[in-house]
């Protein structure tokens, strides 16, 4: 029997010998208060769960406890209370708080795999020890819409969203990342009420200086450590699969839940075909890269940024910019655009597809709002004040974009987020991007375009012969098998044959193809933390 499994049936004993905690009984009015805003009762949840057992049984040992958002090392702060696993505590504090014993938690999730459920199986039967009732389910279809949505009042509710916890995660490409989406404003922010002392916290990140932004990251998670607004879980690593008929070219390796620089076109495959093979491909649609711009293999392949990055996430050299330059202060870029580009439709990319592609995002409820609505002006254009953003200014094939508020992560933010053809996107609702015909088969600018796809199935994109770069690699095609980031099919297809190039979060898939001889495993250290995200907005209760 597995570890795993072992584990789960101890825990399931376990549940049966203890008496569990009988609490005060409240008439909630679920419409104006829900028991999650009382922090009591978010600190109970954390003493409750035994991560350290879960990752040492459950993950193998291959994933670490997380104390904050912030992995250990100098970005972390050393003022953080630890909820260690203390079920008698976590009793304590739900009968202080008078915990509806009645209520059962609506548990989400986007994660189809079976180690995903092993863990809230195991997290649900820890609850259960200490009174408290959970069912989880999947959430399939539109995710952003499903979790992100922030309610009207931002301050009292009701909730725009129907859960309780969402099990959920957050790949950052900078520490920052992880926390902005606890601000009053924040575009993603469908959990937690306006936190005045959080909001000035987080102002205190809008600078450039390194040693001046990790103090203030401290702080913020000394806050959030303090309430308790979401539960961080573990810490995990990803792991990137090259099989033996690749020749990747010496590629250093990095976080792949975003873009950097990897060179495919140089890329060589030992197949008669010419086909690279891998996973990750679109199941409905293809996912619009407003949430998670480089999460999927088709949208770094498909779409070019204004910049590149390498494999630390470093903006490096000019994409679709020839060159560019940043002012002193950093209120400044100004980008030189190639003019040898074309989108996959034959139509030439120009400056004008830039400031769209601006405008759009900073309409999305998506990270990158956050970044582009300190553009002079944008906050007028996003309030249909203005016409358009005034801070950028297009010059034939020079666009100059202008900053009213420092954003430290612009340049990163430049060299994630794609361009999108203004010819075609033009009447697309960037609160529902996904509702468009175009994320069918999506046009855009990159080394390779969509040529098949056959939904829930597979997709296939092929060399695009008009890219502005040529390359020196043989890859012509490459096949697409629907999955998510968890694809319960990786080592069936790795095993086949089927995976050239594959990369995944999961510390099972890592053994099972570990053992196959024809695989070289990389494993890349990320900013990627697990956590339970908590609704303490005013709502219904989904389970009754």
């Amino acid at each position: 029997m597995k570890k795993a499994s072992l584990f789960k049936t101890a825990l399931f004993t376990l549940c049966s010998l203890l008496s569990l905690s009988t609490f005060a009984q409240k008439n909630w009015d679920y419409t104006k208060e829900t028991p999650l805003a009382d922090v009591r009762v978010r600190q109970a949840l954390a003493y409750a769960i035994d991560m350290k057992t879960i990752t040492e049984t459950i993950f193998e040992g291959l994933a670490s406890p997380a104390l904050s958002m912030t992995n250990v090392g100098p970005w972390q702060s050393d003022k953080l209370v630890k909820y260690d696993y203390n079920p008698e505590k976590a009793k304590q504090l739900l009968a202080a708080a008078n915990w509806p014993a009645d209520y059962t938690l609506d548990v989400v999730t986007y994660y189809a795999d079976q180690q995903t459920a092993d863990f809230l199986t195991a997290v649900q039967s820890y609850l259960e020890m200490v009174g408290v009732t959970m069912k989880w389910r999947l959430l399939e279809g539109d995710l952003a819409a499903q979790l992100w949505v922030p309610p009207a009042d931002r301050e009292k509710g009701p909730s725009a969203v129907k859960w309780d916890l969402a099990y959920a995660a957050v790949a950052a490409s900078a520490e920052s990342e992880f926390y902005v989406r606890y601000g009053s404003t924040a575009p993603n922010n469908s959990h937690t009420p306006k936190d005045a002392t959080m909001d000035k916290l987080l102002d205190g990140l809008n600078v450039t200086d390194v040693t001046a932004q990790m103090k203030a990251l401290k702080a913020v998670q000394e806050r959030l450590n303090q309430q308790e607004y979401s539960i961080p879980l573990y810490h995990q690593i990803a792991f990137i699969y090259v099989g033996n008929l690749l020749d990747a070219k010496g590629i250093t390796h990095g976080n792949d839940q975003f873009s950097y620089e990897k060179k495919i076109l140089d890329w060589n495959v030992n197949r008669t075909d010419k086909t690279l093979y891998t996973n990750m491909g679109p199941k409905e649609f293809f996912e619009a890269p407003i949430t998670n711009p480089g999460l999927y293999p088709y949208q770094e392949q498909l779409f070019d940024k204004l910049i590149s990055a390498d494999s630390s996430l470093t903006p490096t050299t000019g994409m679709l910019a020839k060159t560019y330059t940043v002012s002193p202060d950093g209120m400044k870029f100004d980008f030189d655009l190639r003019t040898d580009v074309k989108w996959h439709d034959g139509k030439a990319f120009s400056a004008d597809d830039v400031k769209f592609s601006i405008e759009f995002y900073a309409r999305t409820n998506s990270f990158s709002a956050v970044t582009f609505k300190r553009i002079k002006g944008a906050q007028d254009f996003v309030d249909k004040k203005a016409a358009d953003i005034s801070g950028i200014v297009v010059k034939g094939s020079k666009v100059t974009i202008t900053f009213d508020k420092i954003a430290p992560d612009a340049s990163l933010v430049f060299s994630q987020w794609p361009m999108l053809p203004k010819h075609l996107l033009s009447d697309c609702d960037p609160l529902t991007p996904q509702t468009h015909a175009f994320w069918q088969k999506p046009i855009g600018t990159g080394p390779f375009k969509v040529s098949e796809f056959v939904r829930s199935n597979y997709a296939v994109l092929e060399r695009n012969a008009a890219y502005y770069k040529k390359g020196t690699g043989n890859i012509q095609k490459i096949y697409m098998s629907s999955s998510g980031d968890n694809d319960p099919n990786l080592v069936i297809n790795a095993e086949a044959g089927k995976i050239d190039y594959a990369w995944s979060k999961s510390t099972a898939d890592a053994k099972a193809i570990g053992k196959l001889a024809n695989f070289k495993i990389t494993k890349a250290p990320i900013r990627y933390t697990r956590f339970f995200h908590i609704n303490q907005f005013p709502h219904e209760p989904n389970i009754k």
